[in-house]
């Protein structure tokens, strides 16, 4: 019943396949931002700006908390693609129940650590001090459902590698609808504030995630899930650990620098906070459509790799960064567009809208270099690569950004200049990427153990 949702990605034409696969996760994406963008324009509208500085201030810090274990649904990712292509079913079968059990182990680690560390972690941050007590709150409750996160991320993980991403979709739209139904229930009606966001969100994270769940158990041949199963297998947890933890590593040192850059964003104040938020909203509607072709990269060119399809990975690349530059700049220069009308949705004060268009003009018009970037890091962790994407992107994205805010900007104090700096990471970055590429893995990797980490 279930196999109509795979997909064989080894065989066959390949860019009809991949628009088959990475249209479903563009809409994934955009479906889950206008959710998350309805909890902003609710706390904005209806709790005040405050409220929408409030859950802004905490979205980088929950970032960078959640990205080392966020990494390894990346390894689960490539080592079921890897196996899944090279048909073999017994290490398909245990790395499928090794990857949910790390996921449920994982999600309750994260869960202490945020419930703790919430208070002094945002003090840390600089957060203002009207908006302080609200992030807590927010982040105290968000962290609870971090177990079902977690296992929804490792569900949905699974279900890509083997070439379903239809059914996440599906379950997205419905636990979304229902998060919009319980904000305006539980902000509005009840006035919660952002007590009431966060609700919303864990209730509907619970309901995707049962239903991901219900799905996998339903799967036929290895994939299929089964309490039963359920185990922690040395040799699968070493296969996803060599790829999930230098892509975690690297997205919770990213996320230092945007924790850097959001500190440094709180200087201005509650009004610049507010702004900042509803642009980077904003900007999740096309960085997810853009990262559902680094996804598509990484599980196209995983089942390749398992299936010794050399040949065909260059023409993955090819075609994943053809569409993620056109995806990049269409979006991005539509959304600068119509940018202070859509800021407008998120808070009608005219100081907050300005903020964030300020940011908007820097970002927007360059974003697809991000796209870029994110396709070439997904093509060579699925070759088996993870090391050496990770090392390149610490130096380049993060480490330039750093330096960039503690030198350049600590001189010219504008958020024009804080914002300069993705932009010039993106484009260095992209470029190192592409010659690692060239110089490094296309000699290598026709010599390549299919699922062995090489460098």
């Amino acid at each position: 019943m279930s196999k109509k949702y795979e997909m064989d990605m080894c065989n066959g034409p390949l860019l009809g396949k991949i628009l088959l696969f990475s249209l479903p996760l563009i809409a994934s994406g955009i479906l889950q931002l206008l959710f998350n963008a309805a909890d902003m324009v609710v706390a904005g509208r209806y709790a005040g700006s405050v409220a929408l500085a409030a859950v802004g201030a905490t979205s980088s810090l929950i970032n960078l908390l959640i990205n080392v274990f966020m990494g390894l649904s990346v390894g689960s990712n490539v080592a079921v693609a890897h196996y899944y292509g090279a048909k073999r079913e017994d290490d398909l079968s245990k790395t499928v129940h090794t990857s949910i059990s790390m996921s449920l182990i994982s999600g309750i680690v994260l869960m202490i650590i945020g419930v703790l560390l919430a208070s002094p972690l945002l003090k840390l941050m600089g957060t203002p001090e009207d908006v302080l007590p609200h992030s807590v709150d927010y982040m105290k409750i968000y962290f609870i459902g971090m177990p079902v996160m977690l296992l929804y991320n490792f569900g949905a993980a699974i279900l890509r590698a083997i070439g379903d991403t239809k059914r996440p979709l599906y379950y997205l739209l419905l636990a979304g609808v229902i998060n919009v139904i319980l904000n305006m229930i539980f902000v509005i009606e009840f006035g919660m504030g952002v007590k009431g966001v966060a609700y919303a969100t864990i209730i509907s994270q619970t309901i995707s995630t049962i239903l991901i769940m219900r799905c996998l158990m339903r799967l036929e041949g290895p994939c299929r899930f089964e309490f039963s199963k359920l185990c922690l297998d040395r040799e699968k947890m070493g296969r996803i650990a060599k790829v999930g933890l230098p892509a975690g590593f690297q997205g919770a040192i990213f996320s230092i620098s945007n924790v850097l850059i959001q500190s440094s964003v709180n200087s201005f104040g509650s009004t610049a906070v507010a702004g900042n938020t509803a642009c980077c909203n904003l900007e999740g509607f096309v960085y997810n459509s853009m990262n559902s072709f680094h996804q598509t990269a990484l599980s196209f060119t995983g089942q390749n790799m398992g299936a010794r399809k050399f040949d065909r990975v260059k023409k993955i690349l090819f075609y994943c960064e053809a569409c993620v530059i056109v995806t990049g700049l269409g979006m991005g220069l539509t959304g600068l567009y119509f940018g202070r009308p859509l800021l407008g949705v998120y808070s009608d004060e005219a100081a907050v809208i300005e903020f964030g268009y300020r940011r908007m003009i820097i970002i927007f018009s360059t974003y697809f270099l991000c796209g870029t970037m994110d396709v070439l890091v997904g093509s060579l962790r699925g070759m088996g690569f993870s090391i050496m994407p990770m090392i390149v992107s610490l130096l380049g994205a993060c480490g330039l950004r750093i330096l960039w805010i503690l030198t350049y900007f600590r001189i010219n104090h504008t958020p024009e200049v804080l914002y300069l700096s993705y932009p010039i990471s993106w484009a260095i970055t992209t470029l190192v990427h592409l010659l690692c590429f060239l110089i490094i893995a296309i000699p290598r990797f026709k010599n390549m153990k299919p699922i062995e980490e090489t460098i």
